[in-house]
């Protein structure tokens, strides 16, 4: 089930609100953990169980940790903590890793292992992420554990986020699992963080990824040089608009419930720097890497030889991350040597650039990284870059070229400048020039986004969702 279908929209949320708001408070961690138990089982009954176990081992883990570090056991507590971290990810590389690693021995054995490739479990990245925070947050005593299983498990289930994030830190949400406040004005904003992230998916990532989906299914050889830029661009947008109102929904799905959950995008694309990309692409990822993997390992307060490691180690576990691919690694890589770049060798450069000049060099290096992670191989990622840099002979513009220019070029005109804030700071300034009618111009606006959704899904055919895959 995702967000951007008729039946979550007119029938499961409806529903899960009602019975939110009917049960007394003391009783909506229990509602809302049971909903989320429904949400997760819907497409994949079978790994209810692992997302269960996940539940039960890493909270019972906390209480074992807290119970060390009172009794003074040091030892235990390393092994326990240490087994915790195996086993989250353990699973995680079992059931998102074991077919790439089967893959390639079979590619260097003499003979064929046999092998079945597993489905992978919905959001497994993203809820194994949670656990393995908490557990390392109880082990540096940064937080208490949590003694109540209702809660600890409505905090690595809890729907609004689970599939696609943010990725939310226990440290971030313990408070507000014991209690927060529900109101029509926080219900008001989340419905309008929600409809946002609607119109982003249904109305621009859906429509701009169809072009894109027809133009990467042509052959290389084929594509101009125009057509190539084309394709790119339009999955640029459109894992944007897909991924980033996926999380507009998600943080809006929590103001309803009460709970608030971290911005995950900021504009990314009117980024000066690639660094300042990705403090602004997938916050809550990078947040993570930064405060698990990179400060642990002495961040930037290490020698050169260490900090330079500590930046590719995080960018190859980013790539890794996300696919169990060698593009996903090689991606993570280009962004790896990217960012050392900038930060040892181009930074009295790139002071001194025009503030426009340091924006096309961004979209430039974040458009040609883009080609290693649409891309299902290295191979296919080699082959569409050299049509991209007219390597391939089929020329600069053609038919086909000029054909996707004049049929896309509204809609990609009008994302390219929706992914700045130019539009929504445009509107918010209008609706509260007008005072009182604010409230009615929203209510129009964004009761538009919702009729235009509904009718397209209505009839849709075409309706992913990019990060299910990760």
């Amino acid at each position: 089930m995702i967000f951007s279908s008729i039946f979550f929209l007119y029938v499961f949320l409806p529903i899960t609100l009602l019975i939110y708001f009917l049960m007394p408070k003391p009783g909506r961690n229990v509602v809302l953990l049971i909903v989320s138990l429904i949400f997760y089982a819907w497409g994949e009954p079978i790994y209810i169980f692992l997302m269960i176990f996940s539940i039960v081992f890493n909270y019972l883990t906390g209480i074992e940790l807290e119970y060390y570090q009172e009794t003074g056991d040091w030892k235990k507590e390393r092994f326990c903590f240490w087994l915790s971290v195996a086993v989250n990810l353990g699973l995680l590389g079992f059931f998102k890793y074991y077919g790439f690693f089967m893959e390639n021995l079979n590619a260097i054995l003499p003979f064929q292992i046999p092998y079945k490739e597993l489905p992978l479990p919905i959001g497994i990245s993203f809820y194994t992420f949670q656990t393995l925070s908490y557990v390392i947050d109880v082990y540096r005593g940064n937080v208490r554990a949590q003694r109540n299983l209702i809660s600890f498990g409505l905090y690595v289930s809890m729907f609004p986020q689970l599939i696609a994030g943010p990725i939310v830190q226990y440290s971030d949400i313990e408070k507000q699992l014991k209690k927060r406040k529900t109101s029509l004005t926080r219900f008001g904003e989340g419905t309008t963080w929600f409809l946002r992230g609607l119109g982003k998916k249904v109305l621009l990532a859906n429509n701009i990824g169809m072009a894109f989906d027809t133009i990467v299914a042509m052959p290389t050889n084929e594509l101009s040089v125009v057509t190539a830029w084309i394709g790119c661009l339009a999955y640029t947008m459109q894992i944007y608009y897909d991924f980033s109102g996926y999380s507009d929904m998600a943080i809006g799905l929590g103001k309803m419930f009460g709970f608030e959950f971290m911005k995950n995008f900021d504009y990314p694309y009117i980024s000066k720097s690639i660094t300042e990309f990705w403090r602004r692409w997938h916050i809550s990822l990078g947040s993570w890497f930064r405060e698990y993997v990179y400060i642990p390992l002495g961040g930037n307060r290490v020698s050169l030889p260490k900090c330079i490691r500590n930046i590719f180690v995080v960018w190859i576990l980013t790539g890794f991350w996300h696919g169990a691919e060698w593009n996903f690694m090689l991606w993570g890589l280009y962004y790896g040597i990217l960012l050392f770049l900038e930060k040892y060798v181009l930074k009295g450069v790139m002071e001194k650039l025009p503030g426009f000049l340091k924006h096309i060099y961004t979209m430039f290096f974040v458009m040609t990284g883009w080609v290693f992670f649409f891309s299902g191989s290295m191979g296919k990622a080699f082959s569409y870059l050299g049509a991209m840099f007219g390597m391939n002979g089929a020329g600069f513009i053609d038919a086909t070229a000029r054909y996707y220019l004049k049929s896309n070029f509204w809609i990609l005109l009008f994302a390219s400048i929706c992914a700045t804030p130019v539009i929504y700071r445009g509107f918010r300034s209008f609706a509260f020039s007008k005072g009182k009618y604010k409230v009615g111009i929203s209510v129009f606006v964004y009761g538009g986004i919702l009729i235009l959704s509904t009718a397209y899904l209505v009839n849709a055919t075409y309706n992913p969702f990019l990060y299910f895959r990760f």
